[in-house]
Protein backbone atom coordinates (compact mmCIF):
# COMPACT_ATOMS: atom_id res chain seq x y z
CA UNK A 1 0.00 0.00 0.00
CA UNK A 2 1.49 3.48 -1.31
CA UNK A 3 1.22 6.10 2.19
CA UNK A 4 0.62 9.38 1.67
CA UNK A 5 0.45 12.30 3.71
CA UNK A 6 -1.85 14.53 1.58
CA UNK A 7 -4.63 14.66 4.78
CA UNK A 8 -1.97 17.51 6.46
CA UNK A 9 -2.27 19.53 3.09
CA UNK A 10 -6.07 19.80 2.98
CA UNK A 11 -5.67 21.05 6.29
CA UNK A 12 -2.47 23.15 5.51
CA UNK A 13 -4.02 25.10 2.56
CA UNK A 14 -7.00 25.92 3.76
CA UNK A 15 -5.55 28.25 6.11
CA UNK A 16 -3.59 30.00 3.28
CA UNK A 17 -6.48 31.02 1.41
CA UNK A 18 -9.43 32.59 4.01
CA UNK A 19 -8.68 35.91 6.12
CA UNK A 20 -11.36 38.26 6.10
CA UNK A 21 -11.86 41.17 8.81
CA UNK A 22 -15.23 42.45 8.24
CA UNK A 23 -18.43 40.69 8.24
CA UNK A 24 -22.02 41.55 7.85
CA UNK A 25 -24.78 40.58 10.20
CA UNK A 26 -25.26 37.68 7.71
CA UNK A 27 -22.13 37.12 7.12
CA UNK A 28 -21.30 36.35 10.80
CA UNK A 29 -24.29 33.86 11.19
CA UNK A 30 -22.71 31.79 8.64
CA UNK A 31 -19.58 32.23 9.95
CA UNK A 32 -20.80 30.71 13.33
CA UNK A 33 -21.77 27.72 11.39
CA UNK A 34 -18.04 27.28 10.12
CA UNK A 35 -16.21 27.70 13.53
CA UNK A 36 -19.11 25.49 15.12
CA UNK A 37 -18.49 22.33 12.16
CA UNK A 38 -14.53 23.26 13.10
CA UNK A 39 -14.32 22.90 16.94
CA UNK A 40 -16.33 19.42 16.25
CA UNK A 41 -14.77 18.13 13.41
CA UNK A 42 -12.37 15.40 15.39
CA UNK A 43 -14.66 14.68 17.88
CA UNK A 44 -17.76 14.39 15.45
CA UNK A 45 -17.38 14.15 12.08
CA UNK A 46 -20.64 13.53 11.28
CA UNK A 47 -22.12 16.37 12.76
CA UNK A 48 -19.16 18.37 11.93
CA UNK A 49 -20.18 17.49 7.60
CA UNK A 50 -23.76 18.03 8.07
CA UNK A 51 -23.18 21.49 9.50
CA UNK A 52 -20.44 22.61 7.23
CA UNK A 53 -23.09 21.22 4.14
CA UNK A 54 -25.64 23.32 5.88
CA UNK A 55 -22.95 26.29 6.17
CA UNK A 56 -22.13 26.00 2.31
CA UNK A 57 -26.18 25.69 1.28
CA UNK A 58 -26.02 29.07 3.40
CA UNK A 59 -23.02 30.55 1.05
CA UNK A 60 -24.63 29.58 -1.87
CA UNK A 61 -28.16 31.40 -0.78
CA UNK A 62 -25.98 34.41 -0.45
CA UNK A 63 -24.36 33.78 -3.52
CA UNK A 64 -20.86 34.25 -1.83
CA UNK A 65 -18.62 31.79 -3.80
CA UNK A 66 -15.46 31.92 -1.30
CA UNK A 67 -17.28 30.32 1.39
CA UNK A 68 -18.96 27.60 -0.72
CA UNK A 69 -15.77 26.72 -1.64
CA UNK A 70 -14.59 26.44 1.34
CA UNK A 71 -17.26 24.72 2.51
CA UNK A 72 -16.54 22.45 -0.21
CA UNK A 73 -13.11 22.02 0.85
CA UNK A 74 -13.61 21.26 3.95
CA UNK A 75 -15.77 18.80 3.98
CA UNK A 76 -13.66 17.22 1.75
CA UNK A 77 -10.96 17.25 4.75
CA UNK A 78 -13.14 15.40 6.85
CA UNK A 79 -14.01 12.89 4.46
CA UNK A 80 -9.93 12.71 3.82
CA UNK A 81 -9.23 11.98 7.93
CA UNK A 82 -11.77 8.79 7.76
CA UNK A 83 -10.58 7.41 4.84
CA UNK A 84 -13.68 7.74 2.47
CA UNK A 85 -11.40 9.50 -0.49
CA UNK A 86 -14.58 8.96 -2.87
CA UNK A 87 -16.57 11.54 -1.03
CA UNK A 88 -13.78 13.84 -0.48
CA UNK A 89 -13.17 13.20 -4.30
CA UNK A 90 -16.79 14.29 -5.36
CA UNK A 91 -16.29 17.55 -3.08
CA UNK A 92 -13.17 18.68 -4.23
CA UNK A 93 -14.47 18.52 -7.99
CA UNK A 94 -17.34 20.09 -6.90
CA UNK A 95 -15.18 23.22 -5.55
CA UNK A 96 -12.71 23.07 -8.28
CA UNK A 97 -16.23 23.47 -10.81
CA UNK A 98 -16.95 26.38 -9.03
CA UNK A 99 -13.62 27.68 -9.20
CA UNK A 100 -13.29 27.77 -12.14
CA UNK A 101 -16.77 28.45 -12.92
CA UNK A 102 -16.50 31.92 -11.19
CA UNK A 103 -12.55 32.28 -12.27
CA UNK A 104 -11.04 32.00 -8.71
CA UNK A 105 -7.72 31.18 -9.41
CA UNK A 106 -6.39 30.93 -5.86
CA UNK A 107 -8.81 28.75 -4.86
CA UNK A 108 -8.84 26.50 -8.10
CA UNK A 109 -4.96 26.03 -7.39
CA UNK A 110 -5.67 25.08 -4.01
CA UNK A 111 -8.05 22.42 -5.08
CA UNK A 112 -5.80 21.05 -7.55
CA UNK A 113 -2.98 20.68 -4.48
CA UNK A 114 -5.63 18.61 -2.33
CA UNK A 115 -6.85 16.82 -5.65
CA UNK A 116 -2.94 15.93 -6.21
CA UNK A 117 -2.79 13.74 -3.21
CA UNK A 118 -6.40 12.00 -4.07
CA UNK A 119 -4.75 10.89 -6.99
CA UNK A 120 -1.63 10.00 -5.27
CA UNK A 121 -3.38 7.69 -2.85
CA UNK A 122 -4.76 5.75 -5.56
CA UNK A 123 -1.32 5.34 -7.74
CA UNK A 124 -2.32 7.25 -10.53
CA UNK A 125 1.05 9.42 -10.12
CA UNK A 126 1.03 11.02 -13.20
CA UNK A 127 -2.05 12.26 -12.76
CA UNK A 128 -1.65 13.26 -9.04
CA UNK A 129 1.77 15.13 -10.54
CA UNK A 130 -0.15 16.86 -12.93
CA UNK A 131 -2.40 18.51 -10.61
CA UNK A 132 0.63 19.27 -7.92
CA UNK A 133 2.70 21.24 -10.73
CA UNK A 134 -0.41 23.08 -11.79
CA UNK A 135 -1.43 24.48 -8.49
CA UNK A 136 2.76 25.12 -8.23
CA UNK A 137 2.09 27.18 -11.32
CA UNK A 138 -1.01 29.13 -10.83
CA UNK A 139 1.07 30.25 -7.09
CA UNK A 140 4.16 31.42 -9.29
CA UNK A 141 1.72 33.03 -11.58
CA UNK A 142 -0.26 34.75 -8.57
CA UNK A 143 3.11 35.38 -6.82
CA UNK A 144 5.14 37.84 -9.90
CA UNK A 145 1.29 39.69 -9.88
CA UNK A 146 1.94 40.34 -6.24
CA UNK A 147 -1.84 38.95 -5.77
CA UNK A 148 -0.55 35.97 -3.65
CA UNK A 149 2.44 35.99 -0.80
CA UNK A 150 5.26 33.28 -1.15
CA UNK A 151 3.93 30.84 1.32
CA UNK A 152 1.50 29.71 -1.36
CA UNK A 153 4.63 28.31 -3.36
CA UNK A 154 5.86 27.12 -0.13
CA UNK A 155 2.72 24.92 0.41
CA UNK A 156 2.92 23.26 -3.13
CA UNK A 157 6.90 22.81 -3.15
CA UNK A 158 5.52 21.13 0.40
CA UNK A 159 3.54 18.70 -1.18
CA UNK A 160 5.57 17.57 -4.32
CA UNK A 161 8.50 17.03 -1.02
CA UNK A 162 6.22 15.27 0.63
CA UNK A 163 5.02 13.35 -3.19
CA UNK A 164 8.53 12.39 -4.27
CA UNK A 165 9.55 10.84 -0.71
CA UNK A 166 6.53 8.65 0.02
CA UNK A 167 7.70 7.39 -3.81
CA UNK A 168 11.26 6.99 -2.96
CA UNK A 169 12.70 9.76 -5.19
CA UNK A 170 14.76 11.36 -2.89
CA UNK A 171 16.77 13.47 -5.15
CA UNK A 172 13.41 15.10 -6.03
CA UNK A 173 12.26 15.01 -2.58
CA UNK A 174 15.50 17.25 -1.80
CA UNK A 175 15.17 19.38 -4.18
CA UNK A 176 11.69 20.71 -2.91
CA UNK A 177 12.48 20.92 0.28
CA UNK A 178 15.39 22.37 -0.28
CA UNK A 179 13.01 25.41 -1.64
CA UNK A 180 11.16 25.03 0.89
CA UNK A 181 13.59 26.26 3.31
CA UNK A 182 14.68 28.69 0.87
CA UNK A 183 11.58 30.62 0.48
CA UNK A 184 10.82 30.31 4.31
CA UNK A 185 14.64 31.83 5.00
CA UNK A 186 13.40 34.90 2.58
CA UNK A 187 10.51 35.46 4.24
CA UNK A 188 10.94 38.22 7.29
CA UNK A 189 9.27 37.38 10.87
CA UNK A 190 8.49 33.71 9.70
CA UNK A 191 8.93 31.67 12.90
CA UNK A 192 9.88 28.49 12.68
CA UNK A 193 7.75 26.16 11.09
CA UNK A 194 7.57 22.76 12.76
CA UNK A 195 5.84 20.83 9.58
CA UNK A 196 8.84 21.57 7.91
CA UNK A 197 11.00 20.79 10.97
CA UNK A 198 9.62 17.17 10.72
CA UNK A 199 10.65 17.01 7.57
CA UNK A 200 13.97 18.15 8.21
CA UNK A 201 13.89 15.42 10.64
CA UNK A 202 13.49 12.70 7.93
CA UNK A 203 16.33 14.07 5.89
CA UNK A 204 18.71 13.57 9.24
CA UNK A 205 17.50 9.98 9.14
CA UNK A 206 18.52 9.67 5.51
CA UNK A 207 22.01 10.84 6.70
CA UNK A 208 21.77 8.17 9.59
CA UNK A 209 22.04 11.42 12.40
CA UNK A 210 19.49 9.64 13.96
CA UNK A 211 20.02 12.20 17.20
CA UNK A 212 19.88 15.25 15.59
CA UNK A 213 16.40 13.88 14.00
CA UNK A 214 14.79 12.21 17.25
CA UNK A 215 16.14 16.03 18.60
CA UNK A 216 14.11 17.56 15.98
CA UNK A 217 10.61 15.53 16.16
CA UNK A 218 10.65 15.65 19.77
CA UNK A 219 11.06 19.97 20.35
CA UNK A 220 7.83 19.47 17.12
CA UNK A 221 6.11 17.24 19.00
CA UNK A 222 6.06 19.64 22.11
CA UNK A 223 4.69 22.01 19.70
CA UNK A 224 2.08 20.40 18.60
CA UNK A 225 0.36 19.37 21.90
CA UNK A 226 -0.29 23.18 22.42
CA UNK A 227 -1.68 24.00 18.84
CA UNK A 228 -2.33 20.62 16.75
CA UNK A 229 -2.84 18.35 18.60
CA UNK A 230 -3.99 16.03 15.62
CA UNK A 231 -1.06 16.00 13.60
CA UNK A 232 0.65 14.26 16.61
CA UNK A 233 -0.02 10.97 14.46
CA UNK A 234 2.00 11.87 11.62
CA UNK A 235 4.96 13.14 14.35
CA UNK A 236 4.44 9.82 16.31
CA UNK A 237 4.79 8.11 13.35
CA UNK A 238 8.05 9.53 12.01
CA UNK A 239 9.38 8.88 15.52
CA UNK A 240 8.67 5.57 14.75
CA UNK A 241 10.65 5.07 11.86
CA UNK A 242 13.68 7.21 13.26
CA UNK A 243 13.90 4.81 16.15
CA UNK A 244 13.34 2.11 14.16
CA UNK A 245 16.41 2.71 11.47
CA UNK A 246 18.40 3.25 14.52
CA UNK A 247 17.96 -0.02 16.31
CA UNK A 248 15.89 1.21 19.55
CA UNK A 249 12.66 -1.08 18.62
CA UNK A 250 11.07 -0.40 22.05
CA UNK A 251 10.82 3.24 21.27
CA UNK A 252 9.76 2.99 17.80
CA UNK A 253 6.67 0.19 19.27
CA UNK A 254 5.88 2.74 21.63
CA UNK A 255 5.79 5.73 19.03
CA UNK A 256 4.36 3.82 16.28
CA UNK A 257 1.53 2.47 19.09
CA UNK A 258 1.12 6.57 20.46
CA UNK A 259 0.28 7.29 16.70
CA UNK A 260 -2.58 4.95 16.39
CA UNK A 261 -3.90 5.86 19.84
CA UNK A 262 -4.46 9.74 18.74
CA UNK A 263 -5.34 8.42 15.64
CA UNK A 264 -8.30 6.40 16.87
CA UNK A 265 -9.29 9.22 19.67
CA UNK A 266 -9.46 12.60 17.20
CA UNK A 267 -11.00 10.08 14.24
CA UNK A 268 -8.10 12.15 11.58
CA UNK A 269 -5.30 10.83 10.08
CA UNK A 270 -6.67 7.64 9.27
CA UNK A 271 -3.96 6.18 6.57
CA UNK A 272 -1.51 6.57 8.94
CA UNK A 273 -3.37 3.97 10.98
CA UNK A 274 -2.57 1.73 8.19
CA UNK A 275 0.84 2.77 7.53
CA UNK A 276 1.63 2.73 11.65
CA UNK A 277 0.41 -1.47 11.63
CA UNK A 278 2.46 -2.09 8.90
CA UNK A 279 6.06 -0.85 10.33
CA UNK A 280 4.81 -2.15 13.74
CA UNK A 281 4.40 -5.69 11.69
CA UNK A 282 7.95 -5.34 10.36
CA UNK A 283 9.23 -4.11 14.10
CA UNK A 284 7.88 -7.45 15.92
CA UNK A 285 9.26 -9.23 12.82
CA UNK A 286 12.85 -8.04 13.80
CA UNK A 287 12.12 -9.53 17.36
CA UNK A 288 10.27 -12.62 16.91
CA UNK A 289 7.32 -11.55 18.28
CA UNK A 290 5.15 -13.18 15.70
CA UNK A 291 2.10 -13.52 17.37
CA UNK A 292 2.12 -9.44 18.06
CA UNK A 293 3.49 -8.83 14.48
CA UNK A 294 0.46 -11.05 12.96
CA UNK A 295 -2.37 -8.94 15.28
CA UNK A 296 -0.87 -5.65 13.71
CA UNK A 297 -1.12 -7.81 10.19
CA UNK A 298 -4.62 -8.76 10.80
CA UNK A 299 -5.64 -4.83 11.93
CA UNK A 300 -4.03 -3.56 8.81
CA UNK A 301 -5.89 -6.10 6.39
CA UNK A 302 -8.84 -5.22 7.78
CA UNK A 303 -8.43 -1.69 7.81
CA UNK A 304 -7.82 -1.95 3.85
CA UNK A 305 -10.91 -4.29 3.75
CA UNK A 306 -12.84 -1.06 5.36
CA UNK A 307 -11.53 1.42 2.60
CA UNK A 308 -12.28 -1.45 -0.04
CA UNK A 309 -8.50 -2.68 -0.49
CA UNK A 310 -7.33 1.36 -1.44
CA UNK A 311 -4.78 0.11 -4.13
CA UNK A 312 -6.61 -2.28 -5.49
CA UNK A 313 -7.06 -2.43 -8.88
CA UNK A 314 -11.26 -2.07 -8.77
CA UNK A 315 -10.36 1.36 -6.77
CA UNK A 316 -8.05 2.59 -9.63
CA UNK A 317 -11.53 1.68 -11.43
CA UNK A 318 -13.65 3.50 -9.21
CA UNK A 319 -11.77 6.76 -9.82
CA UNK A 320 -11.30 6.29 -13.39
CA UNK A 321 -15.09 6.01 -13.86
CA UNK A 322 -15.68 8.81 -11.65
CA UNK A 323 -13.65 10.78 -14.12
CA UNK A 324 -15.21 9.11 -17.20
CA UNK A 325 -18.71 10.41 -15.10
CA UNK A 326 -17.42 13.86 -14.61
CA UNK A 327 -15.78 14.46 -18.38
CA UNK A 328 -18.93 12.92 -19.77
CA UNK A 329 -21.14 15.30 -17.60
CA UNK A 330 -19.60 18.56 -18.34
CA UNK A 331 -20.06 17.21 -21.86
CA UNK A 332 -23.58 17.20 -21.57
CA UNK A 333 -23.57 20.41 -20.02
CA UNK A 334 -21.89 22.00 -22.73
CA UNK A 335 -23.98 20.11 -25.29
CA UNK A 336 -27.11 21.29 -23.35
CA UNK A 337 -26.18 24.70 -23.14
CA UNK A 338 -25.10 24.81 -26.91
CA UNK A 339 -28.70 23.28 -27.59
CA UNK A 340 -30.57 26.32 -25.80
CA UNK A 341 -28.59 28.99 -27.40
CA UNK A 342 -29.40 27.36 -30.76
CA UNK A 343 -32.97 27.06 -29.80
CA UNK A 344 -33.20 31.01 -29.21
CA UNK A 345 -31.73 31.74 -32.28
CA UNK A 346 -34.57 29.49 -34.05
CA UNK A 347 -37.25 31.48 -31.86
CA UNK A 348 -35.91 34.45 -32.91
CA UNK A 349 -35.43 33.47 -36.50
CA UNK A 350 -39.63 31.97 -36.14
CA UNK A 351 -40.47 35.46 -34.59
CA UNK A 352 -39.46 37.67 -37.98
CA UNK A 353 -40.73 34.85 -40.47
CA UNK A 354 -44.04 35.28 -38.43
CA UNK A 355 -44.07 39.11 -40.07
CA UNK A 356 -43.37 37.76 -43.77
CA UNK A 357 -46.02 34.99 -43.87
CA UNK A 358 -47.98 32.49 -42.23
CA UNK A 359 -47.16 29.72 -44.36
CA UNK A 360 -43.04 30.02 -43.96
CA UNK A 361 -43.52 29.91 -40.00
CA UNK A 362 -45.45 26.51 -40.39
CA UNK A 363 -43.03 25.51 -42.50
CA UNK A 364 -39.98 26.05 -39.86
CA UNK A 365 -42.37 25.12 -37.16
CA UNK A 366 -42.46 21.28 -38.87
CA UNK A 367 -38.76 21.31 -39.45
CA UNK A 368 -38.10 22.14 -35.97
CA UNK A 369 -40.29 19.37 -34.97
CA UNK A 370 -38.65 17.23 -36.74
CA UNK A 371 -35.23 17.70 -36.05
CA UNK A 372 -36.20 17.98 -32.31
CA UNK A 373 -37.50 14.36 -32.40
CA UNK A 374 -34.54 13.25 -34.29
CA UNK A 375 -32.30 14.66 -31.90
CA UNK A 376 -34.61 13.20 -28.66
CA UNK A 377 -34.65 9.86 -30.16
CA UNK A 378 -31.36 9.37 -30.83
CA UNK A 379 -30.45 11.29 -27.36
CA UNK A 380 -32.26 8.44 -25.57
CA UNK A 381 -30.48 5.65 -27.80
CA UNK A 382 -26.75 7.24 -26.82
CA UNK A 383 -28.24 7.55 -23.49
CA UNK A 384 -29.67 3.88 -23.33
CA UNK A 385 -26.15 2.64 -24.82
CA UNK A 386 -24.45 4.07 -22.12
CA UNK A 387 -26.73 2.61 -19.17
CA UNK A 388 -26.07 -0.66 -20.56
CA UNK A 389 -22.31 -0.33 -20.99
CA UNK A 390 -22.10 0.86 -17.36
CA UNK A 391 -24.70 -2.10 -15.79
CA UNK A 392 -21.63 -4.32 -18.20
CA UNK A 393 -18.68 -2.56 -16.34
CA UNK A 394 -20.50 -3.13 -12.67
CA UNK A 395 -21.26 -6.60 -13.57
CA UNK A 396 -17.54 -7.31 -14.49
CA UNK A 397 -16.44 -5.68 -11.50
CA UNK A 398 -18.53 -7.73 -9.39
CA UNK A 399 -17.15 -10.58 -10.77
CA UNK A 400 -13.66 -9.75 -10.35
CA UNK A 401 -14.32 -8.99 -6.93
CA UNK A 402 -16.20 -11.96 -6.17
CA UNK A 403 -13.11 -14.18 -7.80
CA UNK A 404 -10.63 -12.21 -5.90
CA UNK A 405 -12.28 -12.98 -2.58
CA UNK A 406 -12.88 -16.70 -2.84
CA UNK A 407 -9.15 -16.69 -4.34
CA UNK A 408 -8.46 -15.21 -0.96
CA UNK A 409 -10.29 -17.79 1.12
CA UNK A 410 -9.02 -20.81 -0.41
CA UNK A 411 -5.75 -19.30 0.21
CA UNK A 412 -6.61 -18.86 4.15
CA UNK A 413 -8.03 -22.58 3.79
CA UNK A 414 -5.20 -24.18 2.30
CA UNK A 415 -2.85 -22.39 5.19
CA UNK A 416 -5.20 -23.74 8.07
CA UNK A 417 -4.84 -26.91 6.38
CA UNK A 418 -0.96 -26.91 6.37
CA UNK A 419 -0.78 -25.94 9.80
CA UNK A 420 -3.33 -28.84 10.79
CA UNK A 421 -0.62 -31.51 9.01
CA UNK A 422 2.24 -29.77 10.32
CA UNK A 423 1.19 -29.80 14.04
CA UNK A 424 -0.05 -33.65 13.57
CA UNK A 425 3.26 -34.55 11.83
CA UNK A 426 4.93 -32.70 14.94
CA UNK A 427 2.99 -34.79 17.65
CA UNK A 428 3.88 -38.14 15.99
CA UNK A 429 7.49 -37.68 15.74
CA UNK A 430 6.71 -36.18 19.84
CA UNK A 431 5.13 -39.66 20.36
CA UNK A 432 8.58 -41.45 19.11
CA UNK A 433 10.58 -39.88 21.19
CA UNK A 434 12.13 -41.28 24.10
CA UNK A 435 10.44 -40.80 28.14
CA UNK A 436 12.72 -38.16 28.85
CA UNK A 437 10.26 -35.52 26.54
CA UNK A 438 7.73 -34.64 28.10
CA UNK A 439 5.08 -35.95 25.45
CA UNK A 440 2.24 -35.32 27.19
CA UNK A 441 2.43 -31.88 28.49
CA UNK A 442 4.10 -31.03 24.61
CA UNK A 443 0.92 -32.44 22.98
CA UNK A 444 -1.47 -30.75 25.32
CA UNK A 445 0.38 -27.72 24.08
CA UNK A 446 -0.09 -29.34 20.21
CA UNK A 447 -4.10 -29.38 20.96
CA UNK A 448 -4.43 -26.16 22.32
CA UNK A 449 -2.93 -24.76 19.45
CA UNK A 450 -3.92 -26.90 17.10
CA UNK A 451 -8.48 -26.78 18.01
CA UNK A 452 -10.95 -29.38 15.95
CA UNK A 453 -11.91 -30.07 12.45
CA UNK A 454 -15.13 -28.43 13.53
CA UNK A 455 -14.23 -24.77 14.48
CA UNK A 456 -11.73 -25.18 10.97
CA UNK A 457 -14.80 -25.89 9.36
CA UNK A 458 -17.24 -23.64 11.08
CA UNK A 459 -14.91 -20.54 10.67
CA UNK A 460 -14.31 -21.01 6.80
CA UNK A 461 -18.32 -21.68 6.10
CA UNK A 462 -18.92 -18.35 7.83
CA UNK A 463 -16.31 -16.82 5.26
CA UNK A 464 -17.50 -18.56 2.29
CA UNK A 465 -20.85 -17.64 2.73
CA UNK A 466 -20.18 -14.12 3.23
CA UNK A 467 -18.38 -14.19 -0.09
CA UNK A 468 -20.82 -16.31 -1.99
CA UNK A 469 -24.53 -15.24 -0.48
CA UNK A 470 -26.44 -17.30 -2.90
CA UNK A 471 -24.67 -20.61 -3.43
CA UNK A 472 -26.58 -22.12 -0.54
CA UNK A 473 -29.61 -21.01 -1.51
CA UNK A 474 -29.64 -21.87 -5.13
CA UNK A 475 -28.80 -25.42 -4.11
CA UNK A 476 -31.22 -26.07 -1.01
CA UNK A 477 -33.87 -24.66 -3.79
CA UNK A 478 -33.04 -27.04 -6.33
CA UNK A 479 -32.08 -30.23 -4.22
CA UNK A 480 -33.74 -29.86 -1.08
CA UNK A 481 -32.66 -33.58 -0.23
CA UNK A 482 -29.31 -32.40 0.93
CA UNK A 483 -27.71 -33.17 3.72
CA UNK A 484 -24.55 -30.61 5.83
CA UNK A 485 -21.84 -32.70 4.49
CA UNK A 486 -23.32 -32.80 0.84
CA UNK A 487 -23.19 -28.68 1.33
CA UNK A 488 -20.20 -28.85 2.61
CA UNK A 489 -18.74 -31.42 -0.37
CA UNK A 490 -20.29 -28.62 -2.56
CA UNK A 491 -18.57 -25.83 -1.14
CA UNK A 492 -14.87 -27.20 -1.28
CA UNK A 493 -15.95 -28.42 -4.92
CA UNK A 494 -16.72 -24.88 -5.77
CA UNK A 495 -13.29 -24.07 -4.71
CA UNK A 496 -10.98 -26.88 -6.52
CA UNK A 497 -9.92 -28.45 -3.28
CA UNK A 498 -8.14 -32.32 -3.73
CA UNK A 499 -9.76 -35.02 -1.73
CA UNK A 500 -6.95 -34.57 0.47
CA UNK A 501 -7.38 -31.17 1.49
CA UNK A 502 -10.70 -31.81 1.62
CA UNK A 503 -10.36 -34.29 4.58
CA UNK A 504 -7.87 -32.56 6.83
CA UNK A 505 -10.33 -29.45 6.62
CA UNK A 506 -13.58 -31.85 7.89
CA UNK A 507 -11.47 -33.81 10.19
CA UNK A 508 -12.63 -37.81 7.85
CA UNK A 509 -10.34 -39.68 5.84
CA UNK A 510 -9.85 -39.29 2.50
CA UNK A 511 -12.19 -42.47 1.70
CA UNK A 512 -14.76 -40.88 3.67
CA UNK A 513 -14.97 -38.03 1.46
CA UNK A 514 -14.77 -39.99 -1.92
CA UNK A 515 -18.06 -41.65 -0.27
CA UNK A 516 -19.71 -38.90 0.17
CA UNK A 517 -18.90 -37.35 -3.66
CA UNK A 518 -20.27 -40.37 -4.97
CA UNK A 519 -23.37 -40.41 -2.24
CA UNK A 520 -23.76 -36.54 -3.82
CA UNK A 521 -23.56 -37.41 -7.50
CA UNK A 522 -26.43 -39.98 -7.07
CA UNK A 523 -28.81 -36.95 -5.30
CA UNK A 524 -27.83 -34.46 -7.91
CA UNK A 525 -28.85 -37.13 -10.50
CA UNK A 526 -25.57 -37.09 -12.76
CA UNK A 527 -25.07 -39.50 -15.02
CA UNK A 528 -21.26 -41.04 -15.29
CA UNK A 529 -19.92 -38.93 -18.42
CA UNK A 530 -21.01 -35.83 -16.55
CA UNK A 531 -18.31 -33.95 -14.13
CA UNK A 532 -19.59 -32.87 -10.62
CA UNK A 533 -17.15 -30.24 -10.85
CA UNK A 534 -17.86 -28.47 -14.10
CA UNK A 535 -21.93 -28.84 -12.51
CA UNK A 536 -21.57 -27.27 -9.27
CA UNK A 537 -19.33 -24.41 -10.72
CA UNK A 538 -22.19 -23.95 -13.13
CA UNK A 539 -24.75 -22.87 -9.97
Amino acid sequence: MQKFNFIFFITFSISLLFNVSTYSQEEKEIDTLFQQAKEIKFINPKKSVQIYTQYYQSALEEKDTLRAIKGLIEIGTIYSHNVNYSKAYDHLWKALLLADRHQKKIHKGRVYQELGWLYGFFNRKEEALKHFNASLEISRDLYKKNLVPSIYIFSDHFGLANFYRVNKNYDMYLKHLDSCVKIKNNIQGLHKNYYLEAELAYKLMLEKKYDKAIEKLQTAKDFFKEESITYLVVIEHILGKVYKAKGDYKKSIEAYTNSLQISNQYHCHSDYKIMSCDDLVEVYKIKNNYQKAFVYLKESKEMNEKIFGSKTENNQELLLLKDTFRTTKEEQQKLESNRKIELLKQEKYISFLKVVTTTTVTISVLIFVYFFIFYTKRKHQNEKKIIEEKQKLELEKKNEILELKNKELTTSALQLIEKEEFLKNLQQRLNKQDESINTKTVSKMINTIQGNPNSNWKEFETRFTLINQNFYKKLREQFPNLSQTDLKICALIKLNFTSKEMSSLLGISVESVHTSRYRLRKKLNLEKEQSLSDFINSI
